[in-house]
């Protein structure tokens, strides 16, 4: 299928940057959001995006101009009746995507293809909840999405060809690379990486080290650009929680079991950058 017209589903972090590449590719963008001042907040905070590339003369004004203005806003799911490619990247609760994607059965076109960025749930739980289960695939895009040059193509038992080339296409058409990967918690990155997070909790819990000298070490003896705290912050402490309990709940191996200060974080409201406060301050 040709792909011209992408549809989002969600006006966070994750939804701002897949529309902020999609548009930078090309593609017409209709971003759906459930109140219109966040769909304008969205578009604001791209714009903003996009005036410090041009302070860095990686953009042109022009340039800018152009991506806005493939940029659309609407709070109807019917406005994504044309889209080619639908993408849900709404909050990790299972019950809201599952009638997210009964209703956007009923919108989207027979041929439309409907992505799922989960990290945590199975795509084959929202892909039953349609009609046609063999076009729904997952697009695990990465934060930033539109920076970071990976997306985890994930594949269900449903999927068809088509639907896998299709969203593999889009992926290559935003200038990024897709790896296929069987619909299993965590994909790829997050099965090695949340290992590795969890034991960083851990070496700090026993008082191997500081927080600050453990993300010192990984950065300098590993070559990472930061350490696990700092990225733990990142990617917010409330999605690691979920992450965490998806993997634990599939494998359950004791790597993927939540360290309990995390769950504290959380309560607390430190939730990473996002909230201002995490492992550390922001702001």
């Amino acid at each position: 299928m040709a792909i011209e017209r992408v549809g989002i589903v969600g006006t966070g972090t994750m939804g701002s940057g897949i529309a902020e590449a999609s548009a930078r590719a090309g593609y017409q963008v209709v971003i759906r959001s459930r109140q219109e001042h966040s769909g304008k907040a969205l578009v604001a905070g791209i714009e903003a995006s996009l005036g410090r590339q041009i302070d860095k003369g990686k953009l042109t004004p022009e340039e800018r101009d152009s991506i806005v203005a493939r940029l659309a806003t609407t709070t109807a799911l019917r406005d994504l009746a044309d889209c080619d490619v639908v993408i849900e990247a709404i909050p990790e609760h299972l019950p809201t995507k599952l009638e997210l994607f009964r209703d956007l059965d009923h919108v989207c076109r027979d041929d439309a293809v409907l992505a799922t960025n989960t990290s945590t749930f199975s795509i084959i739980d929202m892909a039953m909840e349609l009609g046609r289960p063999e076009r729904v695939v997952g697009t695990h895009f990465f934060n930033p999405a539109q920076i970071m040059p990976l997306v985890e193509v994930g594949r269900p038992l449903t999927a068809s060809d088509e639907a896998i080339g299709t969203i593999t296409a889009y992926v290559e058409g935003l200038g990024k690379k897709a790896v296929i990967v069987r619909d299993t918690a965590g994909f790829i990155v997050n099965n090695l990486l949340f290992g590795y997070l969890g034991n960083a909790v851990r070496l700090l819990d026993t008082g191997t080290a500081a927080m600050e000298d453990i993300d010192k070490a990984m950065r300098g003896g590993c070559n990472f650009p930061m350490g696990p705290f700092q990225l733990f912050d990142l990617i917010g402490i409330d999605v690691c929680v979920a992450v965490f309990d998806a993997l634990y709940e599939e494998f359950r191996e004791q790597q993927f079991a939540c360290p309990p200060m995390l769950r504290r974080m959380v309560t607390a409201g430190f939730h990473g950058r996002k909230t201002g406060r995490g492992f550390y301050t922001y702001g």
